[in-house]
């Protein structure tokens, strides 16, 4: 059985977009690639990139990654009222109760900043990620 894989992200869906197009060069039909956005634009985009499907909104979200293997973002994902507000607080707190693994990009628009953690641009942190957690998970796929 296929690993399902829930990609989140908001406002115009590039970082999560650029997961899922990383994600399928790498893994093809292998994985069930889940786009959960924030916002339908944000869907949109990660279905464009290649997801298998996709859902928009809070009950969306939180009723999809109690059911995920993995999911993958950035880190504001686990942020109540991130992303200009985009996520919720039951947004939040469904991604950090889930018992899937969270693969989490360093990435924040907020007035906040994360020690020990070196600024790279998102591919570079996408494929940082491939390389080590994401890898490690699906290989067994």
């Amino acid at each position: 059985m296929s690993k399902r894989i829930c990609v989140i992200d908001g406002q115009g869906g590039g970082i999560g977009a650029t997961l899922i197009k990383y994600l399928k060069e790498a893994y093809w039909e292998s994985v069930e690639l889940i786009a959960l956005g924030t916002n339908a634009i944000a869907t949109a985009q990660m279905l464009k990139a290649g997801a298998n499907k996709g859902a928009s909104g809070e009950n969306a979200i939180c009723r999809t990654v109690s059911q995920a293997d993995c999911i993958v973002g950035p880190i504001t994902i686990t942020w109540a009222n991130a992303m200009l507000g985009e996520v919720t607080p039951r947004i939040a707190e469904a991604v950090t109760s889930s018992p899937a693994v969270k693969i989490l990009l360093p990435l924040s628009q907020e007035r906040v900043e994360i020690v020990g953690v070196i600024k790279e641009p998102l591919p570079h942190l996408v494929q940082a990620a491939m390389k080590g957690k994401i890898r490690e998970i699906l290989d067994d796929v």
